[in-house]
This record gives structure tokens, sequence and C-alpha cells, in this order.
């Protein structure tokens, strides 16, 4: 039996993954892709079709819209906020700039029995964010809902299976957003039997059909992502694989030697790198944070293809990338964020045949459900994430060996009262940033003009957007005295309440 698939036409929108996201949530496989051809998407054979917003004007001349022909193809379609609006303007209808633009969350009434917003209430709280709206549905559509300064806030044509919602049903915001996409699913006719179990089966299977007898070099960090990508390898190629891991000094404390110590229990070709000089070397005087990126990103290949001339020829890299690291180093018309080491920091040119990303379309709680079907002892499943470049992207402005023996301890005093409080397990993600603000303290009586540390805790389910975790007053008490008391160099201890967006989860 085919898999069916639900395709995702991605627009430019920050937060188009999310909708893949919700997607998956009801079992159900989901591909997104830019700019593709008519002829591609029949070769795609989706089920149903969603499009997605974006920054762009629908009824701009260098505006990117779907191929007309879809809606020739006889399956449901869903357009989101730009997605909606490009439906409406290539079926007949108008769009036009919104003499009140809406962001954030916004009343939705419900105005008309529909399949999309089966069992949803009629009035309900969703996530606006347009300038544009649609001021007449095409012929044949009906609206479905509307708010107070945008009466078509949902239009369909439901004998073809056409839906369109001017707000976000994917971000948490709404309400309603799961029943909706559930709604859609149901729409399309799916049959909801797509689980991880069958990704990483057919992922397996594909790596096997792609690399044959080729090399493999996988760049190992030790994190839940580049192990769970190792072992996907392992499966499909065996001792072919060769797992470098690059100790490149800015790292969490103790991490190369536990590390070291995990992967020994593993059937892999290991090899650990000391390379800290040399990336210190390489970043010394840099405060840019996407030159720290980029540098850090390109020593990290240039490492590894040193690493493949010795043990001989090697065909392929493997990496961790994750989707988060994709949308947030930019795809198709999207905006940068910030470049991955792993994406965007890529230099232009790397020496091997291809580089293989084996979870570049999971989300991190995807990526750990993954490698709980791989076999992956728990307490490596929910390792703390930590970011490729590693501290060098938790050190503000010039990266130092005194800025970062800071960050480690006060980074390890934080997780080790985390774990004493009991709340590591409710947390996302928690960290110490090393800031680049000095300020006058006082110590035995005398002076001091020293670092502020930054402390960052999260909730998140998919890393995408975060809000920031109320850590007991007593534990943070602890921290900070701690941390004062003990790393020299740290006179104040701050906590980041900011949630994402606007903030990233990161520093820099």
């Amino acid at each position: 039996m085919a898999r069916e698939m639900i395709l995702v036409l991605d627009f430019g929108g920050q937060y188009n993954q999310l909708i893949a996201r919700r997607v998956r949530e009801n079992n159900v496989y989901c591909e997104v892709h830019t700019a593709l051809s008519i002829e591609k998407i029949r070769e795609l054979n989706p089920v149903g079709i969603i499009l997605t917003g974006g920054p762009q004007s629908v009824y701009k001349t260098d505006s990117l819209l779907p191929p007309v022909e879809i809606f020739n193809l006889g399956v449901p379609i869903l357009g989101i906020c730009y997605g909606a609006q490009a439906m409406a303007k290539i079926l007949g209808g108008e769009v036009k700039s919104a003499q009140i633009s809406e962001y954030g969350k916004t009343e939705v009434e419900i105005l008309s029995e529909s399949k999309l917003f089966a069992d949803v209430e009629k009035k309900s709280v969703a996530w606006m964010s347009h300038t544009d709206r649609i001021f007449s549905a095409p012929e044949n559509f009906i609206v479905t809902a509307s708010t107070k300064d945008c009466p078509i806030a949902a239009m369909e044509d439901a004998t073809k299976n056409f839906y369109a919602v001017q707000f976000h049903p994917e971000v948490v915001h709404t309400a309603e957003g799961m029943k909706i996409f559930s709604n859609f699913v149901n729409i399309c006719g799916c049959r909801r039997d797509w689980k991880m179990s069958s990704f990483v089966k057919d992922t397996v299977a594909g790596l096997k059909n792609k690399i044959g007898g080729g090399k493999v070099l996988c760049a190992l960090s030790g994190g839940v992502d580049s192990s769970v990508a190792a072992v996907l390898l392992s499966k499909a190629v065996g001792k072919n694989l060769t797992c470098v891991f690059v100790d490149h000094g800015l790292l969490r404390k103790n991490e190369a030697a536990e590390v070291e110590q995990v992967f020994s229990h593993f059937d892999l070709n290991f090899i650990k790198i000391d390379a800290g000089e040399r990336f210190l070397n390489k970043l010394r005087g840099v405060i840019e944070p996407e030159r720290k990126r980029k540098i850090i990103g390109e020593e990290f290949i240039r490492v590894f293809e040193e690493i493949s001339k010795e043990i001989g020829a090697v065909d392929y890299l493997v990496q961790g990338t994750i989707y988060p690291d994709v949308i947030e180093s930019g795809l198709g018309k999207s905006a940068v964020i910030k470049s991955h080491h792993n994406v965007g920091g890529l230099p232009d040119f790397v020496d091997f045949k291809e580089i293989i990303e084996p979870l570049r379309l999971l989300f991190k709680d995807e990526v750990r459900q993954a490698g709980r079907e791989l076999g992956l002892p728990e307490n490596l499943v929910n390792r703390q994430p930590f970011p490729g470049p590693g501290l060098g992207i938790r050190i503000i402005g010039e990266i130092t060996a005194k800025k970062i023996k800071i960050v480690q301890e006060s980074d390890a005093i934080f997780r080790e009262e985390v774990a004493k409080g009991g709340i590591q397990n409710d947390l996302s993600q928690y960290f110490a940033a090393l800031t680049n603000m000095r300020s006058v303290g006082v110590m035995g009586d005398g002076r001091t003009y020293d670092f502020a540390i930054a402390l960052r805790a999260v909730l998140t389910s998919d890393f995408m957007t975060a809000e920031s975790a109320q850590i007991p007053w007593e534990i943070l008490n602890i921290v900070a005295n701690r941390i004062v008391n003990e790393v020299k160099g740290v006179n104040r201890v701050l906590y980041d309440c900011t949630s994402k967006p606007p903030a990233t989860i990161e520093f820099e």
C-alpha cells in the first residue's frame, strides 16, 4: 500500500514548518517544498495540499504563487494566510491591502456549517498576522468565518474541497487549531497510519539503497540529533560508517569525556579529535554572531575533510541537522534568523560527494521518538539540547579561554541545582550564557568590575516557539549565590524571561 502524503507548499512564512508538525501529529506523513512545478507535484501524488503563509503580497508582480493547475488535481486544498490569499487571487477573488492590519490574538466567529470547522467552538481565539486580506471571495465560495476587522476570515468551496483561513491554525495561540488540522486530514480521507517506526524503517532502507558500499563519515556531537543520525546510519551501512567527535573546546564541562564514554558502548568506528586550540585561534577577535557561526561551521568541515583523507576515501558526510535548523537558516524566500553551523554555516566548497541529513525534516520531539525506536537509552534520548557551535553562541562578544571556563562552570552549577530541585524533566532546555556586560559589584568589602551571567530556561514542544520557564525562586537564589561565590570573574546573575519570539532560545 502506497504511503499517503499531504504536501505543504511553502511561501516563506517563518513558522510554516509548524504546519507539517500539526499534520504529522495526526499520524499522516507530510513534506514541505518550495516553488514546485505541477509535474513534480503530480509525481509526489499528494492526497491533500496546504498553501502556507508568507511575507509577500499576492497582487504584486514578483509574488510567488502556486501552479494554477493544482486546483484541477481533484485533491483537497487548504490555504493559510498568504496561502488563502493566493487561492482567492488565482480563483477570481480580490485581495488588497487591509485598512486595519491584524496582529496577535483575535476572536474568530464561525458563520456557517463546515467540515473544516467540525466540532470547533463558534467563537474562539485565533492568531492573526496580516497586512493584506481577501476583499471578495471567488465564485462559488462561501464565507465561513469572520473577525471584527476581517469579514472574510475563512471561506470555502466545499464541493471542490477548497478551504482558506486568514488566521494561523498551526500556532499554539489558535485555540482550535489542532481540531482544524484534524478535520482537514479527515477531508483528505487519510488513514492516519504514519508512525515514527515507519520513518525509521523507510529511512534505513533508503540510506542502504542510496549509499550502497560507499564510505560514510558522521559528524557526531554527542547530542540527541547527531546520535540518532549516527545510529540510523549504522543500521544502514554498518562498519562503513566512521563517527568523528570533534571537541572544539566549546563543550559543556566534562562533556567530551561523557560523550566518549557513552559511544564506547556502541558498535561504531569512533574517533575523537581534540581541536580546542585550533577553533579558538580561528575565533580570536571575532565578535559578530554570524561570523562566529560560519567560522565554526567551516572549521568543522575542514576537520572532517582532513580525517576523511587519513581514513581513506569517504563519499558521504552525515549531519544531525533537524528541521528548526533548516528553517532558521532560511528556506526559499524565508528570512534567515541565524545560520546554523550545519546548514547556512557551511562553506561554499565541501570535499564530499554529498552531505546526508536523515533527520532534516524532523522536529526535536520526533528525533527523540526516532531514538527510542532505534533502541537508544533514555538518558541519551532526553539529553539536554546543545547547539553545534556550542558555547560559542552562549558567549556574547569575543571568545576567550577565560570566558569559556566561566560559562562551563556557571552552566554546570545551574544544571546541578536544577537536578537537585527535581525540575529537570519539566524544562525543555536550560543553560547559562555569558553576557558581554560588566558591572560594579562588592565582594569582601572591595569593589569588583566583573561579568554578568544570564540564566535561561524554556518550555517548548517543537523549539520553534517557546515560553520562559518560571523556575522556583529558591532554586534561582541558590544558583546565583553559588555562581558569584564559586566562579571567578562573575559578580552578577540575571534570568532571561523572554519568550520565542521575539527572542530566540540561544543568545547568538
